[in-house]
């Protein structure tokens, strides 16, 4: 997975250390994943002993391989969005999903809340940036006692609820205005078209999962 990682920056050309500037975000996660499972993973050989605190050999190997896994996750999800738009993914979500139609899912609607989330994701960051710039003047997020900090953050929370009930309103109202009716004879404006880089990339996929399964058993 390591090499698959690897080999998907070199591919996508996102400039490495932009990829890796939005780990730091997610830095702590992973390095408190690595302490807990130092200290709470028993087994194996003894490989450092002070007092009551031993690291064992187990502890350790699970401890890297749990971090690698979420680094390899994070890096590979931040590499589907930078290279690949919204659109894209909610259209080709839509046509994977499209057998379940027979069986009466709602696989347009379940994409559709799909492209509507992504699109919002920025909208609601820059309304939160605001709402701190506005009403909670002189409230400080970064330092302090946890229990400080997350009170000074409930007062973000109400106008930020409310301001996105507001706008899901408007786009309902605004797709209602429109005549939109779901899926019912409705065409893209881009057609999805199967090429032969799609079947090869679907083979080294299949590849890839048969080996993981080979050697997890």
């Amino acid at each position: 997975m390591i090499l698959v990682c690897l080999a998907g920056i070199a591919l996508s050309k996102v400039p490495v250390h932009f990829l890796f500037r939005g780990l730091r975000s997610i830095l702590f996660i992973v390095l408190l994943t690595f302490i807990l499972n130092v200290l709470f993973t028993k087994g194996g050989h003894v490989l450092f002993h002070f007092g009551w605190f031993h690291i064992d050999q187990n502890g350790l190997l699970m401890a890297v391989f749990i971090s690698i896994r979420l680094l390899v996750i994070i890096i590979v999800t931040t590499l589907l969005t930078l290279t690949t738009s919204p659109l894209d993914i909610t259209d080709g979500l839509e046509t994977m999903l499209a057998p379940l139609k027979k069986v009466k899912l709602p696989v347009h609607e379940f994409a559709l809340m799909m492209s509507i989330s992504l699109r919002f994701i920025p909208t609601l960051l820059e309304e939160t940036e605001k709402i701190i710039k506005r009403a909670a003047r002189g409230s400080d997020f970064t330092s302090g006692p946890l229990k400080s900090r997350l009170k000074a953050i409930v007062p973000l929370l109400v106008p930020l609820f409310v301001s996105s009930f507001k706008r899901a309103e408007e786009l309902a109202m605004a797709m209602e205005a429109r005549g939109y009716r779901g899926d019912i004879g409705r065409t893209r404006l881009r057609q999805l078209v199967w090429k032969w880089p799609d079947t090869i990339l679907m083979l080294l996929f299949v590849i890839l999962t048969a080996l993981l399964i080979m050697f997890r058993n």
